[in-house]
């Protein structure tokens, strides 16, 4: 009530004078404002309304979008209606602007960028803030208006030594705060951080078990970029609470999986796969490995840290093990399941373990719920990230993207996966030690192992199967660990066996 009586305000003083429809906002002598240059940022914000015009948001608006600036900064209010835009104060109108008409998408980049510059002059933390992180505080705000999940993601060219390899990055900019923790101030598109779904303004407090403020800025440097490879475990503090995130890199990244064969005389060997991302070129890689390598007795299919949103390339990938049969059902707002099917079979019968972890999410969690479902594996690790949703991302002309996750998965038989996660038989958490591990491949030696199975468990409570079960907290571990467990269960097709049978 107070922001509509200020409204009404505003037409009848002299402290705000409204524009008109038509007009521009801005002066063409005057492009740079508050260090920005306005008719660029507002070319960029018309870029992207006229572009989230096109995705569908069970009646959510535009207006909506504009609405949630005030997100940015808990003084601020914003009412947009059919006619004006208001932007409050406490209890002072600052900035009041004709709405422009329906699909007029650089008067919504104008009037976008004129609201930003009022918030920047009442606004430390956005008035400091470099181009890429006001954009990345800013789209943020807008798209969680129509999708709480929605993030802006910028650009950065990718380092190149000399002789053309490529310099692997966490993707992470920040810094460190007054208590020696990092801040993250921005995330690289495509980088492992991107798909870890780490954000601006997360706080990273612990890596590998030791607290950031213990290390020294090489040590912290050596895992945010450089060429060192493994694996890193990152605690991570955000608005939601806690969380461990997994960032696998390898020193040199050549594709979206990697391949290394274990040769056995006797045997044919173990297939090992490691996939980064689900994509038509991983099923390619995976499929031509197969393809060299018939005769194998065993495939570790690695998606610890695998992540995708395209149904399609993971039914390709999927095919390749369980053929013809349902990966995965896709749910739009408003829409019908879509049931997602391989069109060929399967070209491989080898025994399976998959690995899995809190970082394995969108259609990798698909594909580790099909080889449950059709008994076509063994899971081992940890539960899946229980956020399977596929993203629509959008390119922008400025080398960032807008990332909506927009539609839901659930498994080929139809049960939920998203905020539940899948569950593995196997959990390497509960084996730490050297003797822990002796003691593992003795109880399964006896048939005394005891896998556990919460899949089918509509009941479990998800979040006490991950206390039960939770990460391991260095990467190095269980790297050893889960190599050392597939072995085992590839090579004894007893323990296989009793195992795919739980």
């Amino acid at each position: 009530m107070r922001i509509i009586k200020l409204f009404l305000f505003a037409f009848f003083t002299l402290g705000v004078v409204p524009c008109f429809a038509g007009e521009s906002l801005f002066f063409e002598d005057e492009p740079v404002q508050d260090g920005l240059n306005v008719f660029d940022v507002s070319k960029t914000f018309a870029e992207i309304y006229e572009k989230l015009d096109d995705v569908k948001w069970a009646g959510k608006n535009i207006n909506v979008a504009i609405e949630s600036l005030e997100k940015l900064n808990s003084h601020a209010h914003i009412a947009a209606t059919d006619e004006r835009v208001v932007l409050v104060w406490d209890d002072a109108i600052i900035a009041n602007y004709p709405r422009p008409k329906s699909e007029d998408w650089n008067g919504f980049g104008e009037i976008t960028t004129a609201l930003i510059l009022k918030l920047r002059a009442n606004d430390a933390i956005l008035h400091n803030a470099s181009e890429s992180e006001m954009y990345q505080l800013v789209v943020d705000s807008l798209m969680r208006g129509i999708d709480e999940n929605g993030r802006y993601i910028y650009s950065r060219q990718a380092e190149i030594t000399e002789d053309g390899r490529i310099l692997t990055s966490a993707g992470i900019e920040g810094g460190r705060d007054a208590r020696g923790n990092w801040r993250v101030n921005g995330i690289y598109k495509d980088s492992p951080a991107d798909t870890a779904g780490i954000r601006a303004g997360d706080l990273i407090v612990a890596i590998n078990g030791v607290n950031v403020a213990e290390m020294s800025d090489a040590d912290l440097s050596a895992v945010m970029s450089g060429f060192n490879s493994g694996t890193s475990k990152i605690k991570v503090l955000s608005p939601g609470g806690a969380r461990d995130v997994v960032l696998r890199r390898a020193t040199i990244i050549l594709a979206d999986a990697d391949v290394v064969h274990r040769s056995d005389a006797e045997t044919g060997g173990i297939l090992e796969i490691v996939v980064h991302k689900i994509s038509d070129n991983a099923a390619a890689i995976v499929n031509e490995a197969l393809a060299k390598y018939p005769d194998v007795s065993g495939i570790v299919l690695d998606l610890r840290a695998a992540t995708g949103d395209d149904e399609r390339a993971a039914a390709k990938l999927a095919g390749l093990f369980i053929g013809k049969k349902p990966v995965m059902r896709i749910v739009e707002t408003a829409k019908d399941e879509v049931e997602v099917i391989p069109g060929g079979n399967a070209v491989t019968n080898a025994p399976v373990v998959v690995l899995m972890s809190n970082m394995t999410r969108g259609t990798a969690e698909a594909i580790v719920a099909a080889f449950y479902e059709n008994e076509r594996g063994v899971l081992v690790g940890t539960p899946t990230a229980g956020s399977a949703r596929i993203a629509t991302r959008i390119n922008l002309d400025n080398g960032g993207a807008l990332e909506l996750l927009n539609k839901s998965i659930k498994t080929g038989s139809g049960r939920a996966i998203d905020g539940r996660g899948i569950f593995p038989i196997v959990c390497l958490s509960n084996i730490r030690s050297a003797n822990q591990q002796n003691a593992f491949f003795l109880n399964v030696i006896n048939n005394d192992f005891n896998a556990q199975d919460f899949n089918n468990r509509d009941d479990i409570d998800p979040d006490a199967v991950r206390r039960g079960c939770p990460v391991i907290t260095s990467g190095a571990d269980e790297d050893a660990l889960s190599a050392a467990v597939a072995a085992k269960i590839l090579t004894d097709p007893k323990v296989y066996n009793k195992l795919v049978a739980e």
